[in-house]
């Protein structure tokens, strides 16, 4: 083979490789949790608001969030809405159902059992090789200063939340802390819902803002 033939032959070959090693992997995002999290898919939700933020050539943007879920209802759906798609990192953002639920239907998730079960999340999760982000339950009723009435269950849970975050060496999205925060400056009124919330609970076109942009830094 003359010389200049082999080079045209090996010539598409180095483009091949050389573009091969210019094309960056693209990394998959889930995002795990319950009603809240399946609106933030919707035009304007959080999770929408994320996937604008993000070079689509670089980061594939997913949302697994069904209304009523608990932790135990994550663990459940886990292998088949997470693990299988092998995402490099999820977004655990569960509790609100957790609490609220022993008030409004009596089957919320006791204490101890949702620590067991979210550590659970936390190990298969991480055994299958994606990093972890976790965020605590912003709010059930947006008055301040403790006056709804699950206010002191939601604090214990984003409590043993943090100690997990802290346990697992994982990064941490205190939203309790960040609502309750934006309400002491904001909600003069002491109103129960309307601040960043349209119900006490779900988030409004504010509060998918502000859990935008709290997520945003740990995503990138």
């Amino acid at each position: 083979m003359k010389p200049q033939t082999k080079l045209l032959w090996i010539l598409p070959a180095l483009v091949i490789i050389l573009f091969s090693a210019m094309t960056v992997k693209q990394k998959k995002i889930i995002f795990f949790g319950d009603s809240i999290t399946q609106a933030g898919i919707q035009p304007g939700g959080y999770v929408d608001l994320i996937k604008k933020e993000l070079d689509p050539s670089k980061y594939e943007v997913i949302g697994a969030g069904i209304g009523g879920n608990k932790v135990y209802d994550l663990y459940l759906r886990m292998e088949e809405d997470v693990l299988i798609k092998k995402p490099d990192l999820v977004v655990i953002y569960i509790g609100v159902n957790d609490v609220w639920h022993k008030l409004s239907s009596k089957t919320g998730t006791d204490y101890d059992k949702f620590i067991k079960f979210y550590q659970a999340l936390i190990d298969k999760i991480e055994r299958n090789g994606a990093s972890i982000v976790v965020c605590t339950p912003a709010v059930i009723g947006e008055k301040k200063n403790g006056a709804n009435e699950m206010d002191k269950e939601l604090d214990k849970y984003s409590g043993a939340i943090r100690e997990l975050a802290t346990k697992n060496k994982l990064p941490l999205v205190d939203l309790r802390e960040l609502f309750t925060k934006y309400g002491l400056a904001n909600n003069p009124d002491d109103l129960a819902k309307g601040i960043l919330t349209s119900d006490g609970v779900h988030l409004n076109e504010k509060g998918n803002r502000a859990v935008a942009d709290a997520l945003l830094p740990l995503v990138k």
